[in-house]
């Protein structure tokens, strides 16, 4: 159990002169078992982590817009060419209506087979149900629109968040060299000192003009894409009504048998 000092100790401590006071430690008076009670120590604000973290300075900021700028081009090479090695072939609706009235399946399938685009694939899928009947070639032809878009649309998500955020993100860089550009000033506030902040501000305003020019490029090829994209949609629902009409416009079996017995 912990000891309270004695009336004897207190009046020990009364009794020193006043240099022997310089000597004791801070958390206070030590009990009678020697040991003091350590201060409590201060913790770090939010508002001063802040600050340290914008001591880091603007340049991280470039170097992830630098970054961010790389992968975007990357990422328009590429779909530019799975979008030329796709392309359309717009003459494949009027192919496949011509074959469809001579009703040469096997010469419109050798077609949608070598074909590589996404309207071919949409058509070969059709025609791989042609004799399960009009709904079963409606469900392959939908199927496979859905795995082209998701083909085309890959990697897209990306530019169009950098497009949105890329101004933010230089933004954030320059707002974060004004700090710093004013902690300095309030550190060294001398002749020509103002100076020295203007061009501290110039430097930081950098961050947001590459903001700027990361993120205009990125939001234009973005909306290109998919304008081709939906472009190319639209022409495979074209070979989907296309195929769906001749199937539901042709005879049924049965009709067909009975024509043919009173013939």
């Amino acid at each position: 159990m912990r000891s309270t000092p004695s009336w004897n100790s207190a009046l020990t401590l009364l009794a020193l002169p006043p240099s022997c006071y310089v000597s004791l430690p801070l958390g206070g008076l030590p009990d009678s078992g020697g040991t003091a009670h350590a201060a409590p120590e201060e913790r770090m604000s939010l508002t001063e982590a802040l600050n340290r973290f914008t001591e880091l300075g603007a340049e991280w900021v470039l170097w992830l817009l630098l970054a961010l700028s790389v992968i975007s081009i990357a990422v328009m090479v590429e779909r530019a060419l799975l979008l030329r090695r796709r392309g359309g072939d717009r003459s494949l609706a009027r192919v496949a209506d011509e074959k469809l009235q001579a009703r040469d399946l096997a010469g419109l399938r050798d077609i949608a087979g070598k074909g590589r685009s996404s309207q071919a694939a949409v058509l070969a899928a059709g025609l791989e149900k042609y004799d399960d009947g009009p709904a079963a070639a409606e469900e392959s032809m939908h199927a496979a629109q859905v795995r082209e878009r998701q083909i085309l649309e890959r990697n897209l998500a990306f530019l169009g968040t950098v497009g949105a955020n890329a101004p933010f993100i230089g933004l954030a860089g320059t707002v974060i060299g004004i700090m710093q550009a004013f902690r300095n000033l309030g550190a060294n506030v001398q002749a020509g000192a103002s100076s020295s902040v203007m061009s501290a501000i110039a430097e930081a305003l950098v961050a947001t003009l590459i903001g700027l020019l990361v993120a205009v490029p990125a939001v234009v090829a973005f909306n290109v894409f998919q304008r081709r994209i939906k472009s190319r949609m639209n022409e495979t629902q074209v070979l989907v009504h296309l195929l769906l009409a001749h199937l539901k416009g042709r005879p049924a079996p049965s009709t067909a048998a009975r024509e043919h017995s009173k013939d």
